[in-house]
């Protein structure tokens, strides 16, 4: 199951790192699916950043730093998987 928890709002292509403004909680450890019209896939939380400063959970209304396995887009949709298939 899939819950939008947010949208890309920018991407540093060369540090690989997407921002993501929050409608709800990201933390360490979740695992998201990044959709957007040519993106399209999930990936582990391994870090995110909130002004320049490492944390472990990030709340609605933040924009956070997130190092992103694949190229986001502006506009893409975040959604936390609440459960594997």
């Amino acid at each position: 199951m899939e819950k939008e928890i947010g949208k890309v709002t920018h991407y540093f292509g060369k540090i690989n790192v997407g921002i993501f403004e929050l409608k709800d909680e990201l933390n360490v450890g979740d695992t998201v699916h990044v959709k957007g019209h040519t993106t399209d896939f999930k990936q582990k939380i391994e870090s995110i950043q909130v002004e320049h400063k490492t944390v472990d959970t990030a709340k609605k209304g933040d924009s956070v730093g997130v190092k992103v396995s694949e190229h986001v887009r502006e506009g893409d949709i975040i959604f936390k998987v609440t459960d594997e298939d």
